[in-house]
């Protein structure tokens, strides 16, 4: 499939409930004119079921740094080899004057280049709480 690009302006939040139209799910996800992106590029810590709060904590740093960089101005999303992941999301490198805003949280420390598999933000951490568990 060959490389396209288009460039977008919007104005973004941090997502609430549905509907999802223009929002940042988390650092590398976001919802634009109604389609759910995932940064191709990058993977940032999970701020829905993170497995620590380290992780939670720097999820959340990401997503209000993504929503910051994504409402500076226009930005370019590049389709490359894959045009969708596993899940439907539409796969994107987000770039602004030829410079990947995937990279520029990587450089900021709030996200690891992708590598096909995520990372672990947790080393030598506790546990996050897993409210989602039954406790009796």
């Amino acid at each position: 499939m060959p490389v396209s690009s288009i460039i977008f302006a919007a104005t973004f939040s941090l997502c609430t409930a549905a509907p999802r139209v223009t929002c940042v799910v988390d650092g590398d996800t976001f919802w634009l004119h109604g389609e759910k992106i995932r940064i191709a590029d990058i993977n940032t810590p999970e701020t829905h079921r993170p497995k620590c709060a380290s992780e939670r904590t720097r999820g959340k740093a990401a997503a209000r740094r993504l929503i910051g960089l994504l409402n500076q101005g226009p930005f370019e999303l590049k389709s490359g080899h894959r045009n969708t992941d596993r899940y439907g999301r539409l796969l994107r490198t987000v770039t602004r004057d030829g410079a990947s805003l995937g990279e520029q949280l990587v450089a900021e420390g709030l996200a690891e280049r992708w590598s096909g598999r995520r990372g672990n933000w947790c080393d030598n951490q506790v546990p996050a709480l897993d409210r989602s568990a039954n406790v009796g």
